[in-house]
């Protein structure tokens, strides 16, 4: 009986410590990180061939040689038209360059809706549809706003989830052209 005690609360002592020592080994450790970076990073863009809203078509070869800004929206989506103006702005600054594009890719939206954002926005960059979410899903996309840089080889050098700012998209833009 007396030695009964001693392994009893030794084995305590033991499952303390054990759980101790896994406790201090996940301190700093933030379980939503891995979701807060695209596992394309550092990867080849998915291939892009769109039908854009004005009739036209974008695809990977309109884009090639370029920095590109991909921003993944809709209508509907508040923190979509919290950083609009900041895309306006971004795009502005950077609209006249030949070597740079950017595009706005429109998922889970009504052609009316859109028609109706871009004209009351005077949404200045071009907009793509993506029927069927394929360009969403092949660039893992889990929301919107997201925005995607890719060099000009075509390699995704910066995402951001949720709304940028023009700072953001400027951070972004230095990535593409590897200029971190």
């Amino acid at each position: 009986m007396k030695y009964r005690a001693r392994w009893i609360a030794l084995a305590a002592g033991l499952v303390v410590t054990v759980f101790a020592v896994v406790l201090a080994t996940q301190v700093g450790t933030d379980p939503r990180a891995d979701a807060n970076k695209s596992h394309l990073l550092g990867q080849n863009a998915p291939a892009l061939d769109l039908p854009t809203l004005d009739g036209g078509r974008v695809g990977s070869s309109d884009l090639a040689g370029k920095v590109v800004i991909l921003n993944f929206w809709n209508s509907w989506c508040i923190p979509c038209q919290e950083e609009h103006s900041a895309l306006a702005d971004f795009y502005g600054r950077h609209a006249g360059d030949p070597g740079f594009a950017m595009v706005g890719i429109v998922r889970d939206d009504t052609d009316g809706a859109i028609r109706r954002y871009v004209a009351a926005e005077r949404v200045p960059y071009p907009v793509a549809l993506d029927p069927g979410a394929r360009a969403s899903l092949e660039f893992g996309t889990r929301g919107q706003p997201e925005t995607y840089a890719i060099s000009p080889d075509g390699v995704i050098t910066g995402t951001r989830f949720g709304p940028s700012s023009v700072a953001n998209l400027e951070q972004l833009l230095a990535a593409a052209r590897g200029q971190r």
